[in-house]
């Protein structure tokens, strides 16, 4: 199922995004995390997603997340102050397990000690490229997340890579997928960062949280 927004929503997103947003800090151990104010939203997503470009999209700022030259080794979360009125977390990405084992299972556990313990994580928004679907490491993350009882919501990137009846199919597929999770909401967003489509929806859906 994906999201349909009235133009007062639309409008509303605009507003929130159209202010200005900047880099708070990246944090790498829980006891540096940032006390929580207001409302939080994370996204989190495979590497070369498209996580980034996506938050880039969102905020209008370019470079403002910055996706590292080797997939999988950022391993810090990384905050953003949207308009003095959201943080934005930005979790690395994960499916490219280019660290030692030992330091994959540290950075797990605060993966689980922030998804487990902040008060103001309103939603995790999970992306899932268009071209590829579910994959097992995002099903590892949904799984993640039931147990910490944190809502989540699929974004599908890279909308505009394949044929609008592909993306269509995908997108059935998808929320079929997630219906099975109990800490997953059921509507989803299509979008692509390079072409801006479906950017003013999510933008409308994160304002809605607020």
């Amino acid at each position: 199922m994906t999201a349909r927004f009235s133009e007062d929503q639309i409008d509303a997103g605009r507003r929130l995004f159209g202010g200005p947003s900047r880099f708070l800090l990246g944090v790498a151990k829980l006891e540096q995390l940032p006390q929580s104010a207001g409302v939080e939203i994370a996204f989190a997503g495979r590497s070369n997603v498209g996580k980034s470009s996506l938050i880039n999209a969102l905020t209008g700022v370019n470079g403002l997340a910055r996706a590292s030259n080797t997939p999988g080794r950022t391993r810090e979360l990384n905050f953003f102050d949207v308009n003095s009125q959201l943080t934005l977390v930005d979790m690395p990405g994960y499916g490219y397990a280019k660290a030692p084992k030992h330091e994959v299972k540290v950075w797990q556990a605060v993966l689980r000690g922030y998804l487990r313990g902040r008060p103001g994580l309103t939603r995790a928004f999970v992306l899932i490229d268009s071209r590829h679907g579910i994959l097992k490491a995002d099903e590892e993350m949904f799984d993640l997340l039931d147990e910490a009882a944190v809502t989540y919501q699929a974004v599908l990137t890279k909308s505009d890579k394949i044929k609008p009846a592909e993306l269509e199919k995908m997108r059935e597929t998808v929320a079929a997928a997630i219906r099975k999770h109990p800490a997953a909401f059921p509507e989803l967003h299509a979008t692509s960062s390079e072409k801006g489509f479906g950017i003013p929806e999510l933008r409308a859906e994160i304002a809605g949280l607020l």
